[in-house]
């Protein structure tokens, strides 16, 4: 398995405030699946995201990537299985406005010293389709051009999963389309391992499984999504965030 958690939960709080955001969930990632997280406001989605990425501390449970257990480790060496393992889109891209493009995609590696591999780079790069724009800045880039530097930038360095936190939340529907694709063609043609935390049932039918959270709970499954399909779901969540 890419990820997986067992029993995790994560709460705030205590006494009378405590505020429950995950409760006991189990999940797994297996290598090269393209999975979508989706569910009402306040369901838990980005906090189980955070969890599974070593971004947020649980408060009980265990979480795995690949081998390693994550749940017990110190910072130094979270921090570091972070940076050789894992790799993150954001939607506010999160790119440094004084590098360039290709500086940006390969500023983690940089940062822990590594020698880039300068074919898997250049695979990446043309795959999404970034060759003319490298030396440019950030400014000097669309928002969908922009969101492509940070995902070439989180698949650079070969990481076993990618967490994608509404990555298209930026975009227009166009720019949003062509960055799910290549997001698809990652899984389809490089083998890469992708979560993504969605509101929007047309990103979620890119994926090859839904899950769907309420009140912290995974509470349905969706195999080979369609946006309609997704949307039907959906639908079956009342406003308090449980099925109906």
């Amino acid at each position: 398995m890419a990820a997986r958690a067992e029993g995790l939960t994560k709460a705030y709080g205590s006494g009378e405030t405590r505020v429950v955001a995950l409760d006991a969930v189990s999940v797994s990632v297996p290598h090269g699946e393209f999975v979508a997280i989706m569910g009402p406001s306040g369901s838990g989605k980005s906090t189980l995201m955070h969890c599974l990425a070593g971004l947020d501390t649980a408060t009980g449970g265990q979480i795995w990537i690949g081998d390693n257990e994550i749940t017990r480790l110190k910072d130094k060496k979270l921090t570091q299985l972070r940076r050789d393992r894992i790799g993150f889109i954001f939607q506010a891209f999160n790119l440094l406005p004084t590098l360039t493009a290709l500086e940006n995609i390969t500023l983690p590696m940089d940062i822990a010293g590594r020698k880039a591999d300068q074919a898997w780079v250049d695979k990446v790069i043309d795959t999404v389709g970034l060759a003319g724009r490298l030396k440019h800045r950030p400014t000097e880039l669309s928002g969908g051009q922009q969101q492509r530097v940070a995902c070439a930038r989180a698949l650079a360095s070969r990481p076993d999963i990618i967490f994608a936190d509404e990555p298209t939340g930026n975009l227009d529907s166009r720019a949003g389309a062509e960055i799910l694709a290549f997001l698809r063609s990652s899984v389809d043609d490089l083998g890469q391992t992708i979560v993504m935390v969605t509101h929007d049932p047309v990103a979620a039918s890119y994926a090859d499984r839904v899950l769907f959270l309420a009140d912290g709970r995974i509470v349905d499954e969706l195999l080979e999504p369609s946006a309609d399909s997704v949307l039907d779901r959906m639908r079956k969540f009342d406003g308090a965030g449980r099925r109906s």
